[in-house]
């Protein structure tokens, strides 16, 4: 999967609950045109029965890999190009650590779906979000780069091939730009960032600070045209 090679990417974050086919279409339509690299598709918790027919639709319109990032062990299907096999080690939470991932193992090596090592770090964002009330874990205080650097290490260390940090779902407060790059600067495997990206400049000011792919989801759930916006800077 290219999501490791050395470009900047942008990810269109989908959650199957808040869409339609009339807006997959025009997001997809949108997303052709603006050079985005991956769709992302999953949620924090998902209470109607279209994870599985949402990927089926983006694989069928479109070329764009969509790779999964899950909320929970029954967000798997085959038909997705890769998931993000996501252990939260900004948490202490064991489910989340390695728990979720013993269920999951043999379903993803019987799939043979491309799994995608990612050590996933929730950063807070000023309120809580769903992201840290499903995982029953704190986030990392938004102004402890310290910790940030730390935790990022060990997940490299421990053999991760990712990380991700996110604000969550409709974050208020931002990652701060020296997070990031006091992140980056530390780690020599591609850094995701998410949450509170809902411009081009904001995109451009991430990419600057050093993430590797910029992931947009609830600009986008409220305003397509966003992947217009920021697909000029790719």
């Amino acid at each position: 999967m290219k999501i490791q090679d050395k470009r900047k990417h942008f990810a269109v974050l989908i959650d199957p609950d808040d869409t339609t086919e009339e807006k997959l279409d025009d997001i997809i339509a949108r997303a052709k045109a603006s050079r985005v690299s991956f769709f992302f598709v999953g949620g924090s918790i998902l209470v109607k029965n279209s994870f599985e027919s949402t990927i089926r639709y983006l694989k069928e319109k479109s070329d764009i890999p969509v790779i999964i990032f899950p909320g929970d062990t029954y967000q798997i299907s085959s038909h997705a190009d890769a998931i993000l096999f996501l252990s939260l080690i900004s948490g202490r939470n064991a489910d989340l650590l390695i728990g979720k991932h013993v269920l999951a193992a043999p379903i993803l090596k019987a799939n043979k779906i491309e799994v995608l090592s990612t050590g996933y770090m929730l950063i807070d964002s000023g309120k809580q979000t769903t992201a840290s009330y499903m995982s029953h874990s704190i986030p990392i205080p938004h102004d402890k780069e310290s910790i940030a650097i730390a935790t990022a290490m060990a997940g490299e260390l421990l053999g991760m091939k990712l990380i991700y940090m996110d604000g969550g779902s409709g974050a208020s407060n931002r990652i701060s730009l020296k997070m990031i790059g006091a992140v980056k600067k530390h780690i020599s495997i591609p850094l995701i960032i998410g949450g509170g990206i809902n411009s081009a400049e904001r995109a451009q000011e991430v990419i600057d600070a050093g993430a590797d792919i910029i992931v947009v989801g609830t600009a986008i759930e409220n305003d397509p045209s966003v992947i217009d916006e920021i697909g000029k800077i790719f």
